[in-house]
């Protein structure tokens, strides 16, 4: 039970947050220590999370947040794979809510021959996360973290659920939760698999793109792309935590630990530009599993199946498998052409 000096003490940092007060890498972490190990009361949790997010963390804020998570509430597997082991993740909470895409893109990248580490959650603010849809296909999420480790080396491909690799903290946060938080920062960048060496991962905003990579140059991370993409008839404020094939993509991009931004849009991808309707979320969770298993199963040049190969090509780009974004995307439409990414979900269902 924490007692009243601690109680007061978190109460007067939530407090200093609000007024907009910075907090020290140190602070941040011991702060968020206590959210994940559950030492402070739900209702001052709440605040805490609230006041953060909504003054807006700083980069070494956000820093301490992951070495929190990552020390206290993150459970690792190890993988024999010498090279280059790739994860494709999006934030959650983008305005443009679109059918899942790093799931399938995940399948089709690893199709391709990329190792591929996929971690995800269940849904935050939209209508199905990762785990939901792949729960919907037929993945058991209740499988020790060994049955994935022992995947990614036998197929090149596992799935990481949330669930089973944070330990208490966020995966008790994401039962009640449906507000963003800096979880939705930290929680994609958190490193389930101890060799994933470069990520995809989308943001809900291009500022918090730029801090995402930010803080993945601070913690390691050789190469990485971030994503924020636009739909044309839409406002610009409002996108999506996927590259997009509505309109162009705001990309924040690490590699050899220099950070660069970019624009990029469907036609570098060598790709028709597409309206959002066609790749907007449905109203459940199933009817998206209905898409993604139609994607990689018959429908394969869809609007979905176009969608879903973009992504994957980012990430067969990041990874240095492809040489541009179009090449990438080639690879990914012959790979899903030829039955590739569907054998990687059924290796997923141990098929």
């Amino acid at each position: 039970m924490t007692n009243e000096k601690d109680l007061r003490a978190f109460g007067k940092l939530t407090c200093r947050i609000a007024r907009g007060e910075m907090m020290t890498r140190e602070e941040s972490r011991d702060a968020y220590t206590q959210v994940i190990l559950d030492m402070q009361p739900e209702l001052q949790q709440g605040a805490f999370l609230m006041a953060h997010i909504t003054r807006g963390p700083s980069v070494e804020e956000l820093a301490g947040a992951w070495e929190a998570i990552d020390l206290h509430d993150t459970s690792k597997i190890e993988c024999s794979i010498k090279g280059k082991v790739c994860d494709i993740v999006g934030t959650g909470s983008d305005p443009l809510k679109t059918v899942n895409c790093s799931t399938p893109a995940a399948l089709i990248a690893a199709s391709c021959g990329l190792p591929v580490a996929k971690k995800g959650a269940r849904l935050v603010t939209g209508v199905s996360g990762a785990s939901d849809i792949l729960e919907a296909l037929g993945i058991d999420l209740s499988a020790p973290l060994s049955v994935a480790e022992n995947c990614l080396n036998t197929n090149g491909i596992c799935y990481l659920p949330g669930e089973s690799f944070l330990k208490s903290g966020w995966a008790r946060l994401i039962k009640s939760m449906r507000f963003t938080s800096a979880f939705n920062i930290v929680g994609p960048l958190t490193r389930p698999c101890s060799q994933t060496n470069c990520i995809v991962i989308g943001g809900y905003s291009p500022g918090g793109c730029c801090q995402l990579v930010s803080i993945l140059r601070d913690i390691g991370m050789p190469s990485a792309l971030a994503p924020f993409g636009t739909a044309d008839g839409f406002d610009k404020s409002l996108g999506m935590d996927e590259f997009s094939p509505c309109g162009p993509t705001k990309v924040v991009q690490l590699r050899n630990s220099q950070i660069e931004s970019y624009e990029i849009s469907p036609n570098d991808f060598g790709m028709s530009q597409i309206p959002f309707q066609s790749i907007a979320s449905s109203q459940t969770a199933a009817e998206n599993a209905s898409r993604v298993k139609k994607a990689l199963t018959s429908d394969f040049d869809s609007p979905e199946g176009d969608f879903f190969c973009m992504n994957a090509a980012a990430a067969l780009f990041i990874s240095e498998y492809a040489k541009s974004y179009s090449r990438g995307y080639d690879m990914a439409k012959q790979a899903l052409h030829k039955g590739k990414a569907h054998e990687k979900l059924l290796s997923l269902l141990g098929r």
